[in-house]
């Protein structure tokens, strides 16, 4: 784990910590309930709830992939397919001596249905479901060496994925400035073994395991654990957030995904009493893979375990609406990766968009 999260790990269990010891001095819950008092609908487990409320909410995630990097610079397909070694390629492997199979577009929709509940000021759980619909479309390219492409091929994968459940705990709020901490585990729901059919650069269309990101879960129970900050003056409000997900052991698999980390910082501007437009900045670290399944051999980048891990900063704008009656919102947002870096060659992330419906009562 990098010593910056380490460290934000360290003063979460702190301050969690003093909370518990120091709950008489705790301050009571903020009563605001602007569009702004929600964060942009792609921040999760933003805020927290007063004693006895209950919150639903559906959001729909979209994102797409297209292209090529290795570190921060394009690659072609055909420079992948004439040059990116293939570690799978060894005397009785059968394999050849580069990625001679190359993605080159994904895209991925999220449906993700949460609860949260509050049974005191102090604590706010919260649960939530994903079911997840991948497809990749992949360039083959004939034989061992060369650059006469193929064909074409698109692999698809859907169903549930990893469930989350998680604790968020109030550590200070004073109406303008608000600290909670979250504590919680991911439950490993997701498959682990989708198959699909693939064209080989021997022209062959066998059904094998799919690579790691057409996976739906992790496999492994997940700590996760995060900070957040939020604050309002007038009709400007802002806020910030750690999240981390950490893997506990190596899943049946024989592998490990990588540790993933997220800081966010945001902006918004309400507009009248029921509309606020946002904006936000958010910077994603992510590891390789630990380990190996030993039924995914394949030359194509996405089945090597050392290249899944990247750092990316992404730009989103946003706007919360808040209905009469204040129990119904719809919120939207927008992000766009503006710098990426990764273990290439790699897919670039291209942009993604989240609606979402919150309910509470």
């Amino acid at each position: 784990m990098r010593p910056l999260y380490a460290a934000a790990w360290a003063i979460a269990i702190l301050l969690v910590g003093a909370n518990i010891v120091g709950a008489n001095t705790h301050a009571s819950t903020s009563t605001s309930t602007g569009p702004d008092s929600h964060a942009p609908i792609g921040v999760m487990g933003d805020h927290t709830h007063h004693e006895g409320e209950i919150m639903f909410s559906y959001r729909f995630m979209t994102m797409r992939m297209s292209g090529n990097l290795d570190g921060s610079s394009s690659v072609s397909p055909t420079e992948i397919a004439t040059s990116a070694p293939n570690r799978f390629s060894a005397p009785g492997m059968g394999m050849p001596p580069t990625l001679r199979v190359v993605p080159t577009e994904m895209t991925m929709d999220m449906h993700m249905f949460g609860v949260m509940y509050a049974p005191s000021d102090r604590v706010t759980l919260m649960a939530m479901l994903n079911y997840v619909e991948k497809e990749m479309d992949h360039t083959t390219f004939m034989g061992p060496m060369g650059t006469t492409r193929l064909g074409t091929f698109t692999t698809k994968t859907s169903g549930i994925g990893d469930t989350s459940l998680s604790a968020l705990i109030n550590l200070s709020d004073s109406h303008v400035h608000r600290w909670h901490a979250t504590l919680g585990l991911s439950l490993p729901t997701g498959s682990l073994d989708e198959e699909d059919q693939i064209l080989t650069p021997m022209n062959t269309r066998p059904s094998p395991r799919l690579p790691y990101p057409m996976q739906l879960g992790s496999g492994t129970y997940d700590l996760m654990g995060g900070l957040t900050y939020a604050g309002s003056q007038g009709a400007w409000g802002w806020g910030g957030q750690w999240q981390s997900v950490v893997p506990l052991g190596e899943n049946d698999e024989d592998y490990t995904l990588g540790d993933q980390h997220k800081l966010t910082g945001w902006i918004s501007r309400r507009l009248n009493d029921r509309l606020s437009l946002s904006a936000r900045l958010s910077r994603i670290d992510r590891d390789n893979i630990d380990g190996m399944d030993p039924l995914i051999l394949a030359p194509v980048q996405t089945a090597d375990p050392d290249r899944q891990g990247f750092a990316r900063t992404d730009l989103s704008i946003g706007l919360n609406f808040l209905f009469p009656g204040d129990a119904h919102r719809l919120a939207v947002e927008f992000g766009k990766a503006i710098s990426q870096d990764v273990d290439g060659p790699q897919m670039e992330s291209d942009w993604q968009a989240t609606i979402g419906w919150q309910w509470a009562r």
